[in-house]
């Protein structure tokens, strides 16, 4: 299995909406991009974040599924609303078994 992890903060002036349609469309990528095991979006609560807002894991099967998810459409246009939307991303990718 492959874990893709990504915290990122989200910018100080971005509207509410801008950033519910920015995780709506991180959810959806679910659905959209083959060979995705799992995925969940969230806020921190925490307060230990160091700065980041939010995280993001997902969950793939091979290193060649993990390619073929960044290389996606619907994972770029996602990523083109993350470089308008947030001041920086920390991305942890890592193999393991189940």
């Amino acid at each position: 299995m492959v874990d893709h992890l990504v915290l990122f903060a989200v910018n100080d002036d971005a509207s509410a909406e801008d950033v519910e349609d920015l995780l709506t469309s991180i959810r959806n990528l679910r659905g959209s991009i083959p060979n995705v095991v799992d995925l969940s979006v969230g806020e921190d609560f925490s307060g230990r974040a160091k700065g980041y807002t939010h995280g993001l894991f997902v969950r793939m099967r091979t290193t060649d599924d993990l390619r073929a998810y960044l290389d996606h459409p619907d994972h770029r246009a996602v990523v083109e609303k993350l470089e308008a939307l947030t001041t920086g991303r920390l991305v942890v990718d890592y193999d393991h078994e189940p």
